[in-house]
């Protein structure tokens, strides 16, 4: 950014906040994705929608690449800025603006964090369903931007299913509301498009989110198995006996020698191979019914143990353990590589069996904690920032744990995302043709990429001719303001 265009920031939206020094942009050079790291032009806290218009006017006038940025817990680099980008950084647009219980929506703005939602929604009798791990710290913009899941997602879905409506600003500074209160897309659905785009496609100012009822009852199972195998296996197996837990997870051997030296220990035997925290809610009966056939059916898998939690406390404890698997790694680790593959849940055994290969193979440590009710892994791989080879080893380990899912008919990512990280191993899931379908669009949203560039699609690997490109982005509510 030159002197002209930092002024004219300031003027925007005051110059307290707009950030420049090189110390305070220190903070910024990476998100969650600690491989790649890169300070940024300058960050830039509007405060409303009005001022992220002005910002992106101006940021686009000077022909300077920008991307919204919220509490930076993103794990595939889409909020590291590459290139002089400047951060729109939009944590001062944190106000929970209505409830609105009648019609079970509530509105936001981005800068929200995706915990404070549940809790002032609690005492109204409602909870917002997508709990990312990092929910005590992650914004909803992010949460739009990923579309972020979690452990009860496997029956509630994932954010997509519970954003009715979005106000976005485009890469041309224009206010753009995306889908409708009914909750249905009158033609293309554009806010489903814009969900999971990483940022490259619009920027989420104000999100309309669809609550739920918090169910009568919810009973957590614990199992303990002495085989990854037998534990696969018996995920499985309650699914497939038609019951929908509300969560599924899953942590290996490593997770749980490192959970246990957390702040939530449970007190797990030290050698033990797996953990399965299954959870059921709904009406009194149905819970008791469903926690019974649950036990019943991880009986039949060479368990060592199954609890039912007896307190509210016990099971609270059990989740905090789980939720604080990630953080855990630091403990026995000092840097973690944390990957986001999907397979089918009948293959859990045999990917589980080829990433540890891939482990022993590149001599890299690999501990598993996942969503294992949807097939939604999370290997993570241990390593020293110091030790280059072993970082090289631990990246080519990630990617080739990604190849793994793609072939057993999976995904390179669940919910993380894509951003810098898994940039060419699209190429892994996608044909190039489909890849130039997606470059199109984003050349329709965002002309002279100038919105997040660099991250999710891999560059074109044959001359691509933008004079060939069409599209407007047609249907949709457009303001100048």
């Amino acid at each position: 950014m030159n002197e002209a265009g930092v002024e004219e920031l300031k003027q925007a939206v005051g110059p307290d906040f707009v950030l420049t020094d090189s110390m305070d942009l220190l903070p910024y050079s990476c998100d969650a994705y600690t491989l790649a790291q890169e300070a940024p032009a300058a960050v830039v806290l509007p405060g409303n929608t009005a001022e992220v218009q002005d910002v992106v006017r101006v940021l686009r006038s000077h022909h300077v690449p920008f991307l919204a940025r919220g509490a930076g817990t993103s794990l595939s680099g889409g909020a590291t800025p590459l290139n002089g980008t400047v951060i729109i950084h939009l944590s001062r647009m944190n106000r929970i603006i209505d409830i609105d219980t009648e019609n079970q929506v509530v509105v936001v703005e981005p800068g929200v964090v995706n915990a404070d939602i549940t809790r002032a929604l609690a005492p109204l009798g409602f909870f917002y369903a997508p709990d990312p791990s990092s929910q005590q710290a992650c914004t909803i913009g992010g949460n739009f931007a990923e579309n972020s899941g979690g452990p009860h997602c496997l029956k509630y879905g994932v954010t997509v299913n519970h954003i009715v409506m979005a106000e976005t600003v485009t890469s041309e500074g224009e206010r753009v509301v995306l889908g409708n209160l009914a909750g249905e897309p009158d033609a293309i659905d554009w806010l489903g498009l814009a969900v999971g785009s990483e940022g490259t496609l619009v920027i989420a100012t104000k999100l309309w989110l669809r609550i739920t009822h918090k169910p009568s009852e919810s009973q957590t199972v614990l199992a303990l198995f002495d085989d990854v195998n037998e534990a696969s296996q018996a995920v499985s197996a309650v699914v497939a006996a038609g019951i929908i837990p509300a969560a599924l997870e899953m942590m290996d051997r490593l997770a749980i020698y490192a959970v246990e030296k957390g702040p939530y220990r449970v007190g797990y035997p030290e050698n033990l191979a797996a953990v399965l925290l299954i959870e059921v809610d709904g009406e009194s009966r149905e819970v008791h019914t469903m926690a019974t056939r649950v036990q019943v059916i991880l009986q039949k898998h060479l368990v060592r143990e199954v609890r039912l939690a007896a307190t509210p406390e016990e099971k609270n404890l059990w989740w905090a353990n789980r939720k604080t698997a990630f953080g855990a790694m630091g403990l026995i680790s000092p840097q973690y590589y944390v990957q986001d593959g999907v397979i089918p849940r009948s293959r859990l055994p045999e990917a589980l069996e080829r990433i540890n290969e891939i482990g022993r193979r590149r001599d890299v440590r690999i501990a598993n904690v996942f969503h294992a009710g949807d097939g939604n892994l999370h290997p993570l791989l241990l390593y020293d920032e110091h030790d280059k080879e072993m970082v090289r080893r631990v990246v080519d380990a990630g990617s080739e744990i990604l190849a793994v899912c793609v072939e057993l008919g999976g995904s390179i990512t669940g919910e993380h995302g894509v951003g810098i990280e898994k940039r060419e191993d699209m190429r892994r899931q996608f044909t190039e043709s489909e890849l130039a379908a997606q470059r199109a669009l984003k050349h329709a949203f965002d002309p002279i990429d100038i919105l997040n560039p660099g991250k999710l699609l891999p560059t074109a690997s044959t001359c691509h001719d933008e004079n060939a490109v069409i599209g407007t982005y047609p249907g949709r509510e457009s303001t100048g303001e």
